[in-house]
């Protein structure tokens, strides 16, 4: 059993950006989407922010481009779409990850984003397991748009990270030391889960919850040493 597991969020915890926005933004600038879609997306993420919009129509909006595309089409863009993300990588952050594995610890990216999107950050990172929102598949293999069961977001993060787990023949509790890094405190129910919750840049709530409970805190992207 590895020593530790090191758990992580994506948008703006390992990257300092929304990585659908990415996604969306260099398809357009392929010529692969028309020039208002980056515009588009923009907006639907207002909306999820507000709180006039839910995690579908995010997922949605990220993904229902894609079914324009011939599956090999498809890879080709996501291929280029890593190696343009290769360079907007945080030093710090994958040295954060880099010191995880250096000790041995199962390290996994846990994101709503869609698996297709976050994939490449994932091998990016040198991540093992990529545990993300899965994509509901037509018979062609390409994305419709919707979502393949639920969504790991909020309260279902901890359920998604307890399969991926049971596969591997694991379980969250067997680990004496676990860590979660989170900017959201749409988060909360796997940063309490672990046994070193880390908030990353917070926004407000959890920065507010983190200080009560004495979690650490990153606030510059600065990496900060596994607490072994």
């Amino acid at each position: 059993m590895p020593p530790g597991l090191a758990l992580f969020d994506l948008d703006h915890t390992l990257i300092p950006f929304d990585s659908g926005m990415a996604w969306i933004s260099f398809l357009a600038g392929q010529g692969a989407l028309p020039p208002e879609a980056p515009g588009d997306h923009l907006a639907c993420c207002q909306r999820f922010v507000a709180g006039q919009a839910d995690i579908h129509d995010l997922h949605r909006a990220t993904v229902a481009p894609l079914a324009g595309f011939a599956p090999r089409q498809l890879q080709a863009w996501l291929q280029r779409f890593e190696a343009d993300m290769a360079t907007r990588l945080p030093p710090d952050m994958k040295a954060l990850v880099a010191g995880h594995r250096a000790e041995g610890h199962l390290c996994l990216l846990v994101t709503a984003t869609s698996a297709i999107v976050a994939e490449p950050f994932g091998r990016l990172f040198g991540l093992h397991e990529v545990v993300a929102t899965r994509p509901r598949l037509t018979a062609t293999g390409l994305p419709d748009g919707g979502i393949d069961g639920l969504p790991c977001h909020r309260e279902h993060k901890p359920a998604h990270v307890a399969a991926a787990l049971a596969r591997r023949g694991l379980s969250l509790g067997a680990f004496e030391h676990s860590w979660f890094y989170s900017d959201s405190a749409s988060d909360l129910p796997l940063l309490q889960a672990v046994s070193h919750p880390v908030a990353v840049r917070p926004d407000a709530a959890l920065r507010s919850e983190a200080r009560s409970r004495g979690w650490p805190v990153i606030g510059q992207w600065a990496a900060v040493p596994p607490p072994v």
